[in-house]
């Protein structure tokens, strides 16, 4: 397949070819302007406000070890077949199963590009006063407009974004330790808010494993499993852990967890607008084309004429969305976990690593122990107390597994799927 054939369709209901597969340092800026994420600037800063240093240092490397350990387990299965969450999901949940992924996947997408672009609308807003409508069109427009072109446009913008990102971020925390008093008065800070140990990890861990149980959506592109999983393991352990610091470095000295108002207050007004645009960019852009993946999966259609839609309509509710849609979207991604777990226990356990090529798979309509297993995953993130991604994760894991089991299907051959 040509290349230009590559960014109309990116390979949304097929195998990604060994000819449009990426080396290390391409997958490493993607994966690293994924995770490069405002919201957990902001998660950092919340975090910052209810715990010492110490304390925020072991939760953020405890936190951000789970989530890189849980995607570079995905990263490896989508290294090795070239395939989306979505098309992968096929496997476990079958073909139209899969749909349930995919929808609550790409459903889940949608609504966080909507409150990203009035994210990326805010602060431009506050410092220059422009009409906040039309700051949202054109957000809408631009990022809408590099998610259409691809992983191409991911890959571009992420190898800008990712470094002003690390520069100005970096810039932040020195002038905060340095109007602290140094390292030594910053790590005597008192925290202004008591936060448990458990509430901070559910928090660290939480704020992210949507976006890892996109993993394959990215990796997929990655050259070799090595590469997948190494970018990735860098990406979520490194890269999620310094946003986590930039953003509670600030909350620490001037008690403010917007990761904006920090900056603002320390004089990096016009650097501020231009990287945290371009972080929310990056972010907002992987957002729309996951979910285009997922309705592709759906629908058949191709991916470049779901991604307008996808964008229009979330630009057009963008403000509804910002005011009254960000609890209800994080209560729905607890549903986001189980289905990650139940592609690791499919792939490496069930299948034992061997997945025949999507076209030549024999795949059932639906399989119900896996979209059983889901539901006893979102029901334990939600009721069973604890760490509730954890909880999510490891019970559909051992549902399905036993599940499997106890029903034969780990030995029984998957029936071909009615058309």
């Amino acid at each position: 397949m040509a290349a230009t054939d590559s960014v109309a369709h990116d390979y949304e209901l097929s195998q990604v070819p060994a000819s449009a597969r990426r080396g290390f340092w391409t997958m490493l800026a993607v994966m690293l302007g994924f995770t490069f994420f405002s919201a957990s600037m902001w998660a950092g800063g919340t975090l910052g406000k209810g715990l010492t240093l110490v304390e925020f240092a072991g939760v953020v490397m405890a936190g951000n070890l789970v989530l890189g350990l849980y995607a570079v387990m995905l990263s490896f299965i989508a290294s090795q077949t070239g395939l989306s969450t979505h098309l992968l999901s096929r496997y476990a949940f079958g073909v139209k199963g899969s749909w349930l992924p995919s929808f609550l996947l790409g459903g889940t997408q949608v609504g966080w590009f909507g409150v990203g672009v009035v994210m990326f609308a805010l602060p431009i807003k506050a410092a220059t006063g422009f009409n906040l409508y039309a700051l949202i069109l054109i957000g809408g427009v631009l990022m809408t407009a590099t998610a259409w072109v691809g992983f191409r446009a991911l890959a571009v913008l992420s190898f800008i974004a990712v470094p002003a990102i690390f520069v100005l971020g970096n810039m932040s925390v020195a002038m905060a330790v340095s109007e602290a008093g140094g390292m030594h008065a910053l790590a005597a800070i008192a925290p202004d808010e008591s936060m448990t140990l458990a509430v901070a990890l559910t928090a660290c861990i939480g704020s992210f494993i949507s976006g890892a149980t996109l993993t394959p959506d990215f990796v997929r592109f990655a050259r070799t499993p090595a590469i997948g999983m190494s970018a990735t393991l860098i990406a979520f352990f490194l890269g999620n852990s310094l946003m986590f610091t930039f953003g509670a470095v600030g909350a620490l000295v001037y008690g403010e967890a917007d990761i904006s108002q920090v900056m603002f207050a320390q004089g990096l007004i016009l650097p501020a607008i231009v990287v945290l645009g371009l972080n929310i960019w990056t972010t907002n852009d992987n957002a729309l084309y996951a979910a285009s993946l997922g309705f592709s999966n759906i629908t058949r259609l191709p991916k470049h004429w779901i991604v307008i839609f996808n964008g229009v309509l979330g630009t057009l509710a963008s403000l509804w969305l910002y005011n009254n849609f960000v609890g209800w979207l994080s209560f729905l991604s607890s549903a986001l976990p189980p289905i990650g777990a139940i592609l690791i226990a499919d792939f490496f356990v069930v299948a034992r690593r061997d997945y025949r090529a999507l076209e030549q798979a024999a795949l059932r309509n639906v399989n119900w122990i896996a979209i059983a297993a889901w539901a006893v995953g979102f029901a334990a993130a939600n009721f069973v107390p604890g760490i509730a991604p954890l909880n999510a994760i490891v019970s559909a894991l051992v549902v399905y597994l036993v599940a499997s089991y106890v029903f034969g299907r780990v030995e029984t051959p998957r029936r071909l799927a009615e058309s």
